[in-house]
């Protein structure tokens, strides 16, 4: 019975080759014999898709076995000596270390690309977590902070060599800056490249190396630098500095700093986006005949109006007297929850006023025993 090798290794005949080589490397792992000793299900599982890789992998068996299917490599095609014909798919029943070596071969493909002789490398991130105010989160703020990073060496101006030193050709890769291997796997012989440890990819070693950075091109640097912190800003938020972080090497560029706020609370008002909150408590008197009270915001104090029969929870809307937008120049709002204050402690006075709104009132009151009250 014919196979269906894009069937075997889950794609499409329209796959890509990266599609393609995904797959397979999912299958692979999950029955890999190592994974699943004993089981002759995942051994024969195995043997399959990598046949199956092994024609789909190749352009020229990959345009064969579309036109001619599985007996373009049985001799019915035309084409002779696939490795993974016959009963024992060419081999692929022993699992010694040849298979690490296709592993590794298939696994670290498109490394190649970025080992290439003097090849620029990009330097790494950096991360730190700055503290602001609430007040310096939302009307901007500059801080100076102290940061220890990798910086191209001054000495030797990244180039590792001592000064005046002479640039030789490394003796290990012979100027490639690779190391060239050739290895018998189960596939038959296998070429790998990989970069020259001796040079780092570079071709060339200093005749003496810096004593500075000892020939890395590279030292540790702890410096201060100043945040410009934009108006607006909230907590947990980041700030990126394009170029701020770890130098490159061979004139690679500089990885980026990322900034990551923490804004303190404050003691009156929360925040949600650029709007503010705050709470305000009010006499009874004021709830009842209404007021012009003072409001504390981050702008200063401002009078808002409360109207007659303000009920204890009611909010009041302060247009423009929020957080101004990030990247914007317009604001948000402040809101004010009122909250009528009720008098613990009442003076004589007081309470023959309270005592004549209750009789204005209708309002009978009670003492413990449930005796009503009557005032004159």
């Amino acid at each position: 019975m014919a196979r269906d090798f894009y069937e075997i290794l889950g794609v499409t005949r329209n796959s890509t080759e990266d599609e393609i080589k995904r797959a397979y490397r999912k299958l692979a792992q999950k029955h890999h014999p190592d994974r699943n000793k004993g089981e002759k299900a995942s051994e024969e599982k195995f043997k399959e898709i990598n046949t199956a890789y092994e024609v789909l992998s190749d352009k020229q068996k990959r345009q064969s076995y579309d036109q001619f299917g599985e007996s373009a490599f049985n001799g019915a095609g035309g084409q002779q000596g696939f490795s993974g014909g016959g009963s024992d798919f060419g081999g692929f029943s022993s699992f010694g270390d040849g298979f690490a070596d296709i592993f590794e071969t298939f696994f670290s493909s498109g490394q190649r690309g970025k080992q290439q002789q003097n090849a620029t490398i990009t330097g790494d991130d950096r991360e730190i977590s700055l503290n602001i105010a609430f007040e310096e989160a939302a009307f901007g703020t500059e801080k100076e902070v102290k940061i220890t990073g990798i910086r191209e060496c001054v000495s030797c101006n990244g180039s590792g060599a001592q000064m005046g030193a002479k640039i030789l050709t490394c003796s290990t890769c012979r100027g490639s800056g690779e190391i060239h291997s050739v290895r018998n796997t189960i596939i038959g012989q296998v070429s790998t490249r990989r970069v020259c440890d001796a040079c780092t990819g570079t071709g060339k070693i200093p005749e003496k190396t810096c004593n500075t950075c000892h020939g890395t091109g590279r030292t540790r640097v702890v410096e201060n630098i100043r945040i410009k912190v934009p108006a607006g800003i909230d907590d947990a938020s980041s700030i990126r500095l394009v170029g701020r972080g770890d130098s490159g090497l061979r004139g690679g560029e500089s990885g980026d700093l990322y900034v990551h706020i923490q804004v303190a609370q404050h003691k009156r008002f929360q925040r949600k986006g650029a709007d503010i909150f705050s709470t305000q408590e009010i006499h009874v008197a004021q709830a009842v005949l209404g007021d012009n009270i003072d409001i504390e915001t981050i702008h200063g104090t401002v009078k808002m109006k409360v109207s007659s029969g303000t009920e204890s929870g009611k909010i009041f809307k302060l247009k423009n007297y929020g957080v101004q937008k990030l990247k914007n120049t317009t604001r948000g709002d402040h809101y004010v929850s009122v909250v009528i204050k009720i008098p613990g402690k009442v003076s004589k006075r007081e309470t023959e006023l309270y005592q004549q709104l209750a009789n204005e009132s209708g309002i009978k009151l009670a003492d413990e025993k449930g005796v009503f009250k009557f005032f004159k």
